[in-house]
């Protein structure tokens, strides 16, 4: 114990060696003030020059002193206070009540370290070095800390190596100081270090440091405070030192073994386990081996931990991990949690990172290689690598990637990694319900392990990778809590520097991964975490862009999966563009990807058929034997075809619209706008769904009845409310209109039930943008007048009339394109989302703004909407 209490004061002492090697710590180049702020110790502490002490401060005048003089203070020279020992219980009490007798001598200190809590009250530990001693002449100020007129008592003549007294001394102190140095163990490094100041400090600093290394009492430590000589010194402390060592003495004698005898009983503890006994050598030789192979393990694992360059506070807890490792039995469960958690943080990269690749020119032609259309994403790709070149540690961008499926959002998340030079990884969160798969689980489980941050991390090596957060509007919650609220920390530029797994239990920088999130709509994500990430939508393409990804892309894509090449097929522009209009629907390319490859498989039988009866064309007695097994009804249609196809074959095989129905059938989606709407009563409305735009048909029909309106199509309460409002202003304009019921009557529900229908059943719909296609669909049904079958529409609508903006127009108005449609109506305020389309699309549409009802009547109708002039109506109200 006294041995641990040395080796644990010797690292104070190393402590006070730095910083009087810094050159402000040195007494002979102190010079203090005339007045000092004094520091009324309590309890037992005693301060001496060149130790370090830490002083724990509650007392109303020790508050006052730190609060009004070491925090204010902005110099060096400020943070010197007057430590004086024997204050007393009361000595740093309350300023009102009158101050304590003080102690004659003071040891002057700087504050190198102030810690403070306002928790359970007021409290604060200061880490004070001393520096010279000083005596007390006068209290000049008692409120609301003590100062005093000081004088300065370290003006100590020179040591000298001569032959008086104070040399004899000086010897003798420094030959019993090295004798107990060398009763501890070398082997530790402060204990080594302070074997080197033993040589390196001067002679007359060395009884104030020992001495509050050594165990003394404060009586003791008192007496050397009050010894200014430098003689008188030395002669109080070398009994302590002697006492010292006589008790070391005596400790090692108690123990009764050697090094060797230690490491032989722990050779024959094993064996004895086993009731074996230890007469054989050679079996004494496989248990030192299989030893030194475990201890070889633990050096290795202990030697990569050190060379990982991890922060203080990781190595800290790697350091006290690996202690209790080499303590454990191998025969615990501990041993391998203990060993597997120390390889994890060895393996974690605390400052392995990449370099970016900064050229703009080169970025932006790989991304327009990869990836066709996306501008947004390139756009901002390319203002951070900007950015970056501008400022080296710029954190990395969180950004959310939403649109439909299949237009590319995770591939390019691997083509921005491919154009930074940075590794990626791929964390799929679709169905995550569990916190721990974010944070991990914590060491006291059973079958702990980190979280897919932390495993991601290991995996790629590096700490500033591209994470691709897939499918982030997919997460769930259950009884394990809730991974998106995990996720809150991880997305958050202002916490990620200190992301806490909970089984690393330390924290680790985030501040360098390229976040990138993908999602198909936002109304799934909790508000905080979608508040955290950069939105940027992602729409779907148009057919002109869906024909240059075929052509660019996927083509030459499915060509190599199917081993053909442009040699042997040929995909003309008529023929995908087919395919786009007339076997697909979507926003993305999936299915178009999906129906290029059935083309190639189709072409592929083909050419693997041709080949195979040119080949056995080519061999005559194996082609007699072949066709004597064919039967006689199937022989002569068999040998037509291989003789034409034995012929060098037409290459390439081209594929044109004709080739399309025999190879994918019959046309799917047919452009049938113009006879769904032969009768009233039927108009088109423009949708948006997670998965793109999408046209939709309202019906409507009148019968006799109690004048009822009914709704079916799963329809939602604002589209519910949609078309109570548009019925209401119907009937409130239905004299305007001229719209009666089958009997004449202006009043539309008199005797007549109404039933709109939105086809889909099973399809949930809501929303407010149906309003003005539901106006349009009652009033053809009111009217008799048909609703003109290139027109689709978009907007909410009010009790007077008024059409209201949107979202989604550009998905919309994709959706519309898609069908054939040639004429948009949208609300006026929407005119700005225009932008967004691309010029040929604007030129081939003929788009509508409306401010109201009436305009958007006028625009749905051939010839527009019939209705009285406004001067015959307020003619008749006046």
């Amino acid at each position: 114990k006294a041995g641990a209490e040395s080796e644990e004061a010797a690292a104070e002492a190393g402590r006070g060696e730095r910083r009087e090697e810094a050159g402000e710590m040195e007494r002979g180049a102190v010079r203090l003030p005339e007045r000092l702020p004094l520091l009324l110790l309590t309890g037992e502490a005693v301060l001496l020059p060149g130790s370090s002490l830490r002083v724990g401060v509650d007392s109303a005048r020790n508050l006052q002193l730190v609060r009004g003089r070491l925090l204010r203070g902005s110099s060096v020279r400020s943070t010197i206070i007057g430590v004086v020992p024997g204050g007393g219980p009361g000595g740093g009490g309350d300023p009102d009540q009158l101050l304590p007798q003080l102690h004659r001598i003071g040891t002057a200190g700087i504050a190198v370290q102030i810690v403070g809590s306002n928790w359970p009250k007021p409290h604060y530990t200061l880490l004070i070095t001393g520096l010279c001693r000083f005596n007390v002449l006068e209290v000049v100020q008692e409120k609301p800390f003590p100062v005093a007129k000081v004088e300065q008592l370290d003006h100590l003549e020179e040591y000298t190596d001569g032959t008086g007294e104070l040399s004899d001394l000086s010897q003798e102190f420094y030959k019993y100081a090295v004798q107990l140095v060398e009763m501890l163990d070398m082997s530790v490094p402060v204990v080594a270090k302070l074997r080197q100041l033993l040589d390196s400090l001067p002679k007359d600093t060395l009884p104030d440091i020992l001495a509050s290394i050594i165990r003394t009492s404060a009586n003791e430590k008192l007496q050397i405070l009050d010894a200014v000589g430098l003689e008188e010194r030395f002669k109080k402390t070398i009994p302590l030192l002697v006492r010292q060592i006589e008790g070391l003495k005596l400790l090692q004698k108690t123990r009764k073994s050697t090094p060797s005898d230690e490491k032989r009983i722990v050779t024959i503890r094993p064996i004895r386990k086993n009731n074996h006994f230890p007469g054989g050598q050679l079996h004494l030789d496989g248990l030192e081996q299989e030893d030194d192979d475990d201890g070889d393990d633990i050096v290795m694992l202990e030697k990569k931990i050190k060379s990982t360059n991890m922060p203080e506070q990781a190595m800290k807890v790697c350091m006290k991990e690996l202690k209790r490792l080499k303590k454990m039995p191998q025969s615990m469960p501990e041993f391998a949690l203990t060993r597997n958690y120390l390889e994890l943080m060895a393996e974690l990269p605390w400052n392995k990172s990449t370099t970016d690749h900064l050229d703009l020119h080169a970025a932006r032609v790989l991304l327009d290689s990869d990836h066709y259309a996306m501008q947004k994403l390139k756009r901002r790709v390319l203002e951070y690598l900007a950015v970056r070149q501008l400022k080296n540690n710029l954190k990395g961008p969180i950004l959310c990637f939403v649109g439909p499926p299949g237009v590319g959002k995770t591939s390019v998340g691997r083509s921005i990694a491919k154009t930074l030079g940075r590794e990626f990884y791929r964390i799929a969160l679709g169905g995550v319900c569990d916190q721990s798969d974010i944070r991990g689980h914590r060491r006291t489980y059973v079958g702990s392990m980190p979280g897919r941050i932390v495993n991601g991390l290991k995996t790629v090596g590096v700490r500033n990778p591209v994470f691709l957060l897939d499918e982030i509007d997919k997460l769930g919650k259950s009884l394990q809590g809730d991974p998106a609220a995990a996720l809150l920390e991880v997305l958050d530029p202002e916490q990620n520097h200190s992301f806490t797994d909970h089984y690393l239990n330390v924290p680790f920088d985030l501040s360098q991964v390229l976040f990138i999130a993908t999602a198909n709509t936002t109304a799934t994500i909790p508000p905080a975490l979608l508040d955290r990430m950069e939105l940027i939508q992602v729409p779907g393409y148009i057919q002109e862009e869906k024909m240059e990804i075929a052509h660019r892309h996927l083509i030459p894509k499915q060509l190599e999966l199917h081993g053909l090449t442009p040699r042997e097929i040929q995909i003309q522009h008529e023929a995908t563009e087919g395919i786009i209009s007339r076997y697909t629907r979507e926003a993305g390319v999936r299915s178009l990807e999906r129906k290029i490859g059935a083309i190639c498989r189709a072409v592929a039988v083909k050419v693997a058929e041709s080949q195979q009866k040119v080949t056995e064309s080519n061999c005559g007695p194996v082609s007699e034997k072949v066709k004597e097994s064919v039967p006689e009804e199937t022989k002569e249609e068999s040998i037509d075809d291989v003789t034409d196809l034995a012929l060098p074959p037409e290459m390439p095989i081209v594929i044109d619209r004709h080739a399309l129905k025999d190879i994918l059938g019959p046309p799917i989606y047919e452009m049938e706008v113009s006879q769904r709407l032969s009768q009233p009563g039927v108009a088109i409305g423009l949708a948006w769904t997670p998965l793109g735009g999408e046209i939709m048909f309202v019906e409507a029909s009148r019968m006799e009845g109690e004048g009822q309106l009914t709704l079916t199509g799963q329809l939602g309460d604002v589209m519910k409310e949609s078309a109570h409002l548009a019925i209401s202003w119907l009937r409130s304009n239905a004299k305007k209109y001229h719209l009666t019921n089958a009997a004449g009557s202006f009043d539309l529900l008199d005797n007549t039930d109404i039933h709109l229908h939105f086809p889909a059943g099973a399809v949930t719909k809501d929303g407010p943008s149906a309003g003005v296609t539901i106006v349009t669909c009652l009033a053809s049904l009111f009217s008799g007048h048909l609703v003109r079958s290139d027109v689709a529409m978009t907007g909410e609508i009010t009790l007077r009339g008024l059409v209201l903006p949107v979202g989604g127009i550009k998905d919309k108005v994709l959706a519309a394109h898609r069908a054939g449609l040639k004429r948009v109506i949208l609300p006026k305020r929407n005119e700005k989302d225009l932008e967004e389309i691309p010029a040929n699309m604007r030129e081939d549409l003929d788009f509508v703004t409306a401010f109201c009802l009436d305009e958007v009547l006028n625009a749905a109708f051939e010839g527009g909407f019939p209705a009285e002039s406004r001067h015959g109506i307020l003619d008749s109200k006046l």
